[in-house]
């Protein structure tokens, strides 16, 4: 069993639910891996937790089989927030330094954060993490850590992150009927990008487009500094769907299609293929067929991603590119595709910081939340990409908001 605080990630989606167990060894600046589970999930619809005693009960098997692989038991993780009613929005915040020598102090930072939080929210809607974009000490602009310096007024440029109050605790009621304490909620487009996402790219401005089988998640950053976020109603499990309509078969025949035979802008022969349902009943389809039904979807979520990236005046001006990972960007030729349609450069995404490489997109998620945990446990907390704040009050924050949520 490996020495030292074993950190959990808990990343509940709407095809399956994943758990990775990690721990960072001393002297070593990589985490390292020690087990990974996954099941198929229920309860839950586009990202949504709709029934929390039905996900409850998938959790607690999958935590019994990693405390087993582990041999430690296991009492808290930190969890993915996701689905589409999650918000963002900009805000600011203004409090006079209290220190006599104008000194800014930790009590400031928070101060002034939380005056941030504080404007009109519509009904039930709940902020879960405020990430910092600039503060301005006596009007001077652009100043990326605050504490320390000296001034008389202290102002934050910030944006806010939330959700749906009755979905989060929906989350939360799921996650601690299981037995299971919260340590941090993460929203899953943001945890994706711990993972996937280098320093240089959120210097330069990227998108990462993280395709779960349910919902799409957007995440940009511009110098190093979290600018939007936004979940779409579509995934990979649309792809599934329309070829099981398409070619009039049952779902998983579909997926095993879609896994088997699935590309996008097929190029080549148009031969048939053929695959075998049961008993001698055989499916027969042509790979163009195919790619035609997939491209469509696809695409449907590139125009989504795109109408998103012209609202926010990104469109077309990322240097770093679009990043794509999750379950969806392992359809072969999708980097084609992309480039095509955003007409920037484009990548896929794989988890990094691991001693063990994790060359799954469909992982980033769950990395990222155990990547996230290990910024926090350290002290060195990733606020809005590379931001170190004081942990002080953070805490008592989180708890506030749980005890909103524990029935």
């Amino acid at each position: 069993m490996a020495k030292g605080n074993i950190i959990i990630g808990l990343d509940i989606g709407t095809g399956t639910i994943k758990v990775l167990a990690a721990f960072k060894p001393k002297k070593e600046e990589n985490l390292e891996v020690l087990t990974i589970s996954e099941e198929i999930s229920s309860g839950i619809r586009k990202g949504v937790v709709i029934n929390p005693s039905e996900v409850a009960g998938l959790i607690q098997p999958i935590f019994r089989k990693i405390e087993k692989d582990i041999n430690k038991k296991i009492d808290s993780a930190y969890v993915s927030v996701g689905g589409c009613h999650v918000f963002c929005a900009p805000s600011h915040g203004l409090v006079s330094v209290s220190r006599a020598d104008q000194k800014i102090s930790p009590e400031d930072v928070e101060r002034v954060l939380q005056a941030a939080q504080t404007f009109s929210l519509p009904s039930n809607r709940q902020i879960l993490e405020v990430f910092p974009r600039e503060f301005i000490i006596d009007g001077e602009k652009g100043i990326k850590e605050a504490l320390g310096m000296h001034g008389v007024r202290l102002e934050a440029d910030v944006l806010v992150l939330g959700g749906f109050a009755p979905y989060l605790k929906n989350l939360t009621t799921a996650v601690l009927n299981s037995g299971l304490h919260i340590n941090d909620l993460v929203f899953s487009p943001v945890a994706s990008a711990r993972a996937v996402l280098t320093p240089r790219e959120k210097e330069l401005g990227v998108a990462l487009l993280d395709i779960g089988a349910g919902t799409t998640g957007l995440s940009v950053f511009e110098e190093r500094d979290l600018t939007h976020v936004a979940v779409f109603p579509v995934g990979s499990g649309h792809i599934t769907n329309d070829i099981a309509i398409g070619l009039k078969t049952d779902v998983d025949i579909a997926e095993r299609i879609k896994l088997e035979f699935g590309t996008l802008s097929f190029q080549g022969s148009d031969k048939k293929e053929k695959i075998k349902i049961s008993g001698e009943e055989t499916l027969v389809f042509t790979r163009k067929q195919l790619s035609k039904i997939i491209e469509s979807r696809v695409s449907e979520i590139f125009r989504e991603v795109t109408k998103e990236l012209k609202k926010i005046s990104k469109h077309n001006l990322l240097p770093g590119g679009i990043v794509l990972t999750g379950g969806g960007a392992k359809l072969p030729r999708i980097r084609d595709l992309a480039r095509k349609d955003f007409r920037l450069p484009c990548r896929l995404g794989f988890p990094q910081g691991f001693s063990s490489p994790q060359d799954d997109p469909r992982l980033a998620v769950v990395c990222g939340l155990v990547l996230r945990g290990a910024d926090l446990e350290s002290g060195k907390a990733e606020w809005s990409g590379d931001f170190s704040l004081p942990r002080k009050g953070f805490g008592s924050k989180i708890k506030k908001i749980f005890r909103i949520f524990i029935p």
